[in-house]
Order: structure tokens, then sequence, then C-alpha cells
């Protein structure tokens, strides 16, 4: 699968995984473990943004906690729609852009947001655009937090591998996320496994 195929599954998505799916599954786990870091390392006016935030669950979770400066990218143009559905307060007071990571994070200032993060999204960024992981951490201020799936689950064993396909459907590139955050010079704060995802926390020297 080339980068553009990968867009296109992501932004024509429907059915599992799509905006209206997860809009319907709400907070998680990821949502409460997000929200306690940001408690701990993040001022409630800090600019935030979510890469791959689809119906914006996990940034309706933060606005519930008081966090109101929120900025979400996603591919599927249906995300927004859901989101005014689901969680209108969110959709009515943030700022939200459909497109590509890899088109939009160029156009990004140096330290244009105070955080950056992203759940189960990075690990679907094509080999052939890794160069997006050191302009997120340009276009970052302060921090940047990955929530990505790293095998947790002994069903999610990566047996080595570089890359698994998702019910045969879409990929998923299995990276070290401390490596690929820490080459690019950040430093790593705090890293805590989930039962599906590993959240880390990056700081920007």
């Amino acid at each position: 699968m080339d980068p553009d195929e990968n867009h296109h599954g992501w932004a024509e998505r429907s059915g599992d995984f799509s905006p209206a799916y997860y809009a319907k599954i709400g907070p998680n786990e990821v949502s409460e473990t997000l929200a306690t870091v940001f408690d701990h390392y993040v001022s409630s006016d800090a600019k935030i943004l979510e890469v791959g935030c689809s119906s914006g669950r996990h940034l309706a979770h933060l606005l519930d906690h008081g966090y109101e400066n929120l900025t979400g990218l996603d591919l599927n143009d249906d995300s927004f729609e859901v989101m005014a559905e689901y969680f209108p307060a969110l959709f009515e007071t943030g700022t939200f852009h459909t497109g590509a990571l890899e088109e939009f994070v160029p156009e990004f200032r140096d330290n244009q947001f105070d955080v950056i993060y992203s759940v189960e999204t990075l690990q679907h960024v094509h080999p052939d655009d890794t160069w997006v992981f050191e302009e997120l951490a340009r276009a970052s201020g302060d921090l940047v937090i990955t929530a990505e799936n790293e095998g947790n689950s002994p069903q999610r064993g990566r047996n080595g591998s570089e890359v698994s396909y998702v019910n045969d459907d879409f990929p998923l590139f299995h990276r070290n996320w401390k490596q690929v955050f820490t080459d690019v010079g950040l430093a790593q704060l705090l890293e805590e496994p989930g039962k599906r995802d590993t959240v880390r926390v990056f700081r920007v020297l």
C-alpha cells in the first residue's frame, strides 16, 4: 500500500474504525489517561492539537476537563459532521481541519502549539512519510504525546514484524516511539502502558 492508498482508505472510511464508530464508543481508558497527563503537565490555556482526531472523543473529554484552546486535524471529512452530532460543545468551540497530516504539518509555525498529541494515528503513517515526526516536534513548543498500539495485548504480538494488517484491511506500522522522538531531539518524560495503547509524553528541549 503506497501513501496515497493509505490516505484514501482513511478519508473514505465508514463502518468499523470510522468517525461514527468512535463517536458511539465515546471517551475511553486512553481519554482518562490523557486527561490525567494534561492535568499534571499542561496549563488550562494551552494551545492543543490532536492529529487524527476523528469525531473528537478525546478532545471532548479534554474540553470537559477545562481545556478550551483545542484544534483537531483529520483526513475524513465525515469526522466533523459526526462531531457536531455527538460532541456539539466541542464542534462549536474548537478549530478543525480536514486533510492529511503530511499536508498540514509543514504549514504550521515553529512552536505553534503547546501540546501536540495523537491516539492510534501515527502508527498508520506510511514509511515514506516519517519525516512528519520531526515536523510535529518542530511545531510543538512544549510537549508531544503519543498513545499508540505497541502490542500490549497478548493477541497483538508483533513477532518482530515491521507492519501488520488490522482485519486484513489497513496497515499498522510498528515503531519504537521512544526512539522516534528522542532521535528528533525530544526527551521522554513518561511511559504509561494501558490495555491496548502505551501513552508516552515527550518534552521539547
